[in-house]
């Protein structure tokens, strides 16, 4: 048998080598990438999660501004945000086109519903579907004019059926209420961020000041997916939760600050005056209650006429004129030099080479100090000064507060100058005029006053908490800031201010309410121009009026000035006190102080009534004049409102709670405060519209609640009462009555 030779294949051998080899290297490759989780100095979970992880943002509230009763000024409200898809690579079916496919129709739509959003402008933004570096463009947004619609706007939007239309969810700042305290809110707007994110920023008054505590922090979901942008099954999903931004707490009331709108709104129509602000302040705590100026805004639109983008009542200073008078006074009466009897010549007086007069140039004669004062005469303030002392005076206006900042809880406060280097400026300055302070100031200063000698620190924010967990993080007390003056200086300066609306020489006499008795100083201010002269003639002057009420115990402590107004034929007082009167009177009501026993300041003590019978204390608190609301089926009283011990006024509500169902009461003229009282402490559901005083409720007095059904109530300004009386009359549903 013949062997076979064995013949070695080359061909065979290098193969093995090559695919052994390459199995070396692979097998290498993958034990490395096993060991060190890179990949060309990559790390592949960070490749995989580029590619497949994938991250929704969770957008944090921006915190809300609430008035001192827990009312809603700011707030995040839902809106949406517009967006036109352009790439045609988004439309798979020819008849059902996903994106836009005729920019002028679509523009011509989105400009009819959309005002801010010019159709010209629309078409060009459609029409450009490519990026700077020439990638096309897969969608276009529209900026602001795009942003913040209203669900019924889109709505409406939809129904035009447009191809390439879609509506984002989105957040918007909303103010509820119009124009309410605008230039101290401010407004916030949102803001296109670099990355493509949008954040909402504060632009003006507290939104902007207080913008870092009402920002929140956005949270997010991480979760993976597929090639498909499927989510993988049984993948983690990972939520890191938003935090919403802080709420704040204003000392405003949202009522007593709507009067103010309501009052100041219809004087500006009437006397289109130049420019107005207004101030309405406790003088016991220095919390701010209402502020507002004219011209203004509407923080929604932002439109305006002449306005200045600043709190005038904070960041501008003025020569104030005879309001200033109460200040040289109090310091005359603080000093021992006040002589209210003593006779002194009006009309002129003379100092080194300056002569100044009063208002009507001539004055009055020999007159005593009290008329002087009572007539708002200058060189009455003159001779005061030669009393008072140069130096002294000087004093006691720092001591007032005056050339200093109050220390305010808003940004820009101006400082104002009180000028004194020369005698004449010191003589002007007794009377208004050459130095300058802020209507902040003076209502600091008047605080003193009011509350017999404490000046209180003027303040708008009473608190801010943590929206999440309700914790309060700052909270403001009352500050005092010294004793300018005794108390019983205080108490005359009072009486005495209230004799300007009382006697017959008085110039507030305007002024006077029938309810309450009124004190305070008129103020008729030369304004100065550019070039150091001072304005002259009708309608330029700038008219003021610092009061308070009621005089024995002052509850509201208020500045109004008005300068320009169109008059005809009348007192630059008069428009003035259409302002001050009825936000006066109204606040007044709505704070319960009653107008009955205010002259004597009655005052009821009450005490904790825990556990005591709410029967025998309706007859007990009733026959000393306060109002007990027995809240429940009665017996035993197991919490109250007011809860501390202290004194209220004659009128006052009590609300004493006990167990049991709860009997709907008659809210006929309730304010709004002790409607929230009532509500609170039932926890009915209860919607409350309007503002002032109860007109109307939706279940009747007497109802025992045995549901959840909300009971509607509705609330009327004195205003609105009084034009709907006058209509029914015309419609003659109010009887006519006799004149005897």
């Amino acid at each position: 048998m013949k062997k076979k030779r064995f013949r070695f294949q080359w061909g065979a051998f290098l193969l093995l080598i090559f695919y052994g080899g390459l199995f070396f290297v692979l097998f290498t490759r993958m034990v490395t990438i096993q060991a060190t989780g890179e990949v060309e100095g990559q790390e592949l979970a960070a490749r995989a999660a580029a590619k497949y992880g994938k991250e929704s943002v969770i957008t944090a509230n921006r915190g809300k501004i609430y008035d001192q009763s827990g009312q809603v000024i700011a707030e995040d409200t839902l809106s949406y945000r517009l967006v036109a898809i352009v790439n045609e690579a988004a439309t798979t079916d020819p008849k059902k086109p996903r994106h836009v496919v005729d920019a002028e129709k679509t523009a011509k739509v989105l400009a009819k519903y959309i005002p801010a959003m010019k159709e010209e402008e629309v078409v060009k933004k459609l029409n450009n579907r490519y990026r700077s570096d020439g990638k096309p463009l897969y969608q276009v947004e529209f900026g602001s004019a795009g942003r913040g619609i209203s669900h019924e706007v889109m709505s409406k939007i939809k129904k035009e059926k447009l191809p390439g239309i879609l509506f984002v969810s989105d957040l918007k700042r909303y103010y509820p209420n119009g124009v309410f305290a605008s230039h101290l809110i401010g407004y916030a707007l949102k803001k296109d961020n670099k990355d493509g994110t949008v954040t909402t920023k504060g632009e003006m008054g507290l939104e902007y000041t207080y913008d870092k505590e009402l920002t929140g922090v956005n949270g997010k979901v991480e979760y993976e997916t597929d090639a498909f942008r499927y989510l993988l099954p049984n993948s983690e999903k990972m939520i890191t939760p938003a935090k919403n931004g802080d709420d704040i707490y204003l000392t405003l009331d949202k009522t007593i600050q709507s009067f103010l709108e309501e009052a100041m709104t219809k004087v500006e129509q009437e006397y289109n005056p130049e420019s107005m602000t207004a101030v309405v302040a406790d003088p016991k705590t220095g919390k701010i209650l209402a502020m507002s100026q004219r011209p203004t805004f509407n923080p929604e639109t932002r439109e305006s006429q002449n306005m200045k983008w600043l709190n005038e009542v904070i960041e501008e200073t003025i020569e104030p004129g005879s309001t200033m008078k109460t200040f040289t006074l109090a310091s005359a009466i603080d000093t021992n030099t006040w002589a209210p009897n003593a006779p002194y010549q009006s009309g002129s007086y003379t100092i080194l080479d300056r002569t100044i007069r009063d208002h009507n140039q001539v004055g009055w004669g020999t007159i005593s100090y009290l008329e002087g004062f009572q007539r708002s005469s200058n060189t009455a303030m003159a001779n005061l000064l030669k009393l008072i002392g140069d130096e002294v005076f000087i004093e006691y206006l720092d001591r007032f507060g005056f050339g200093h900042k109050t220390g305010i809880d808003l940004p820009n406060e101006a400082t104002g100058t009180i000028l004194s280097k020369y005698p004449i400026q010191r003589v002007t300055t007794t009377y208004g005029q050459g130095s300058t302070v802020t209507p902040i100031q003076l209502i600091q200063a008047m605080t003193a006053i009011a509350n017999d000698g404490k000046m209180m620190q003027p303040y708008v924010i009473d608190r801010i908490v943590d929206s999440s967990t309700g914790k309060v993080i700052q909270n403001h007390e009352p500050v005092e800031k010294g004793q300018p003056i005794k108390a019983d200086t205080a108490k005359q300066v009072r009486e005495i201010l209230a004799s300007t609306l009382t006697s017959k020489y008085g110039t507030a006499k305007d002024f006077i309410l029938e309810d309450y008795e009124v004190a305070g100083k008129t103020g008729t201010a030369q304004i100065p121009r550019a070039d150091g002269s001072y304005s002259w003639g009708a309608n330029q002057f700038l008219y003021s009026f610092l009061g308070m009420a009621p005089v024995d115990d002052p509850q509201l402590i208020m500045y109004v000035s008005v300068k320009k107004p169109k008059l005809n034929n009348e007192l630059g007082s008069v428009p003035v006190s259409k302002v001050f009167n009825p936000v006066m009177l109204n606040s007044l009501k709505h704070l319960n102080i009653n107008p009955d026993d205010i002259q004597h300041v009655d005052k009821v003590g009450i005490q904790d009534y825990t556990g005591q019978s709410a029967e025998a204390l309706e007859v007990e608190l009733a026959n000393d004049g306060l109002q007990p609301i027995v809240v429940g089926d009665g017996g035993k009283v197991i919490d109250q409102y007011p809860k501390d011990t202290k004194k209220l006024v004659k009128g006052s509500f009590v609300f004493l709670k006990t167990d049991g169902d709860i009997t709907l009461p008659d809210f006929t003229n309730w304010s709004l405060r002790n409607l929230l009282v009532f509500k609170s402490m039932t926890g009915l559901e209860m919607e409350i519209f309007g503002e002032g005083f109860v007109a109307s409720q939706s279940v009747s007095a007497g109802t025992v609640i045995t549901d959840s059904s909300p009971i509607v109530v509705k609330l009327k300004t004195p205003a609105e009462s009084f034009v709907q009386d006058v209509e029914a009359a015309s419609e003659g549903e109010v009887e006519e009555v006799d004149d005897e």
